[in-house]
């Protein structure tokens, strides 16, 4: 499974690069609000570090303004991975953007049926956002479980992006139900390498050392 970065912080990118745990990135207009600077700049730096593909989403919410923009957005870097909203406009913009060679992230899906739809009309990936279904009580990784049993029984190439990621859980049930990719915060991409046995072995171990040498 791949981990990309749900992050648009050159440090986190940095940070995450270093550990080598980093096979792409993901961005959105609230990251790049809360990190600061320009957007498209700051896509542009990212793609100097990540060689994988990154995730640039459009603001427009209708066909023409999403196939301007994602033409713009495909000039920046050749790893560019538009982000479109799964929406009737998203799916023709899929549509018309993989005929030109475009690579496309169907954003902000929430259901089998949508999984369904922009597999269908050509997505590149697919981002259903399980940690906000699990805040309206739903059971966020049930979603990815279902497509990946959908897109096998179909051979659909688009590949599973699992991402609103809040916790270690979220990966591992990403990872049990094979799901191709997910995109992670640092904090949580961290957080995955923690164990309290690990953390009371490596003090044993040390204490025994220590004790040894006082002998």
């Amino acid at each position: 499974m791949k981990f990309f970065l749900d992050s648009a912080s050159l440090e986190e990118v940095k940070k995450a690069n270093e550990m080598g745990l980093l096979d792409g990135v993901t961005t959105n207009p609230s990251l790049i609000a809360k990190a600061g600077g320009d957007y498209k700049t700051r896509v542009k730096e990212i793609c100097e570090i990540c060689k994988g593909p990154v995730s640039a989403e459009v603001l427009s919410t209708e066909y023409e303004g999403m196939m301007r923009e994602g033409r713009e957005w495909t000039k920046i870097a050749p790893n560019i991975v538009v982000k479109v909203p799964t929406t009737i406009d998203g799916l023709k913009a899929i549509k018309a953007l993989k005929k030109e060679g475009i690579k496309t992230n169907a954003t902000l899906c929430f259901s089998e049926n949508q999984a369904l739809l922009v597999a269908k009309a050509g997505a590149f990936f697919v981002s259903p956002f399980v940690g906000r279904l699990d805040d309206i009580g739903q059971d966020g990784m049930a979603l990815i479980e279902n497509i990946r049993k959908i897109y096998d029984n179909y051979a659909f190439e688009t590949q599973i992006l699992v991402a609103s990621v809040r916790k270690p859980e979220h990966v591992t049930r990403a990872a049990l139900y094979g799901a191709d990719c997910i995109t992670i915060p640092l904090k949580v991409m961290e957080e995955l390498s923690k164990h309290p046995l690990t953390d009371s072995g490596i003090k044993k171990f040390l204490d025994d050392y220590n004790a040894a040498l006082k002998k």
